[in-house]
């Protein structure tokens, strides 16, 4: 032990380098690489069984996934097509709403404010010591007729678009005149049916009629004593009809004649309007700041059996005009007079919207 550690204390200090036996360590060096290679090689082995179970069981799946991935933008650009759709209908069904809404929310108010003006009315009459119902106020009575004459009106406009496009598909399909002059003479009597309830109405309430309170905004604007003038709706239909050159002068003459009835017609609202007047400012006190009103109660009578005239002259105009006509003109005369009634009516709707709407 103790010349051995001699030696190599010696051989260190000396610094003398003694190499190891190449051989022994090839040997062992050889040895590691044989056991190295065959590790790696069974490792790949292992990699490559691994890789090709893992193809076996792919080979279906990426055309499969890609399939399904192509599906995925077409499914997802139907549906959002459906639901902008089901939006754009809903839409539509709140504006109809909101439209109806507010016409009904007009009406109502309308009712209110004349339910407060006869309300005041009566009370000062009972104030002087007059009986209400004696002088054309029968409360109760009053708006319940004019309830049903409103109620009785949105029908008839209902049936009148309906009538209307009856006499359109009628005249597209090649009804025979018979057939044809049978819808007309049905929608002449539908407009009959309208004066009819417009003269029970003006009983009971003539001022309520006169004012149009029950026809859209834009329909008033046209508006001559509870209605149309026949004179000027002619002149809006009669260049929209082919005529032969007697049909064309014998409704020349008819809108002279319909000018001649209007005339007199706004002469005697104008003679009844200042008669009125005077009633009202000739009133006997009564006492209690009442005044006698009779007169100017009878004066209003008149104002009754104006406006039936004027409905008179109208329905008139109405037949004397269709007998002038070919059954198919008779029927695009009637498609035509309803379509610019109704026109009218969705202006109106167009406008009240415009209104509501935020600026």
């Amino acid at each position: 032990m103790n010349s051995s550690s001699t030696q190599y204390l010696n051989s260190k200090r000396m610094e003398v380098y003694e190499p190891m036996n190449p051989f022994s360590m090839w040997g062992d060096f050889k040895g590691n690489i044989y056991q190295d290679a065959a590790m790696i090689i069974e490792v790949d082995a292992k990699l490559e069984n691994q890789l090709s179970e893992d193809n076996s069981h792919t080979t279906h799946g990426p055309s499969n996934q890609c399939d399904q991935e192509a599906s995925k933008p077409v499914d997802k650009v139907l549906r959002r097509l459906a639901q902008n759709r089901e939006a754009a209908r809903k839409s539509r069904l709140r504006k109809k709403a909101y439209v109806q809404q507010l016409e009904a929310s007009r009406l109502k108010l309308l009712h209110l404010e004349q339910e407060l003006e006869q309300t005041k009315a009566q009370c000062a009459l009972m104030r002087g010591g007059v009986n209400a119902s004696q002088l054309g106020f029968p409360g109760a009575a009053t708006h319940a007729g004019i309830a049903a004459f409103e109620i009785e009106y949105e029908q008839w406009v209902d049936l009148q678009n309906k009538k209307t496009n009856n006499l359109k598909t009628a005249l597209n399909s090649g009804m025979d005149d018979t057939e044809l002059d049978r819808l007309v003479q049905d929608a002449l009597n539908h407009y009959a049916n309208l004066f009819n309830i417009k003269a029970t109405v003006a009983k009971a309430d003539v001022c309520y009629l006169i004012s149009g309170v029950w026809k859209t905004s834009i329909e008033r604007l046209f508006l001559w004593i509870g209605g149309f003038r026949p004179s000027e709706l002619l002149k809006v239909l009669v260049p929209q009809l082919q005529l032969l050159d007697h049909q064309s002068h014998d409704l020349y003459n008819l809108i002279q004649a319909c000018q001649q009835a209007e005339d007199s017609l706004s002469q005697g609202m104008e003679k009844l309007q200042q008669t009125l007047a005077e009633a009202v400012a000739c009133g006997q006190a009564l006492g209690g700041g009442c005044y006698e009103m009779r007169n100017a109660m009878d004066k209003l009578e008149e104002l009754v059996r104006l406006v039936i005239q004027a409905d008179y002259v109208r329905h008139e105009t109405l037949q004397q005009t269709l007998r002038n006509l070919t059954p198919r003109q008779a029927a695009q005369g009637l498609i035509s007079l309803g379509e610019y009634l109704q026109r009218l009516r969705d202006l109106s709707s167009t406008w009240a919207m415009r209104l509501c709407e935020p600026a």
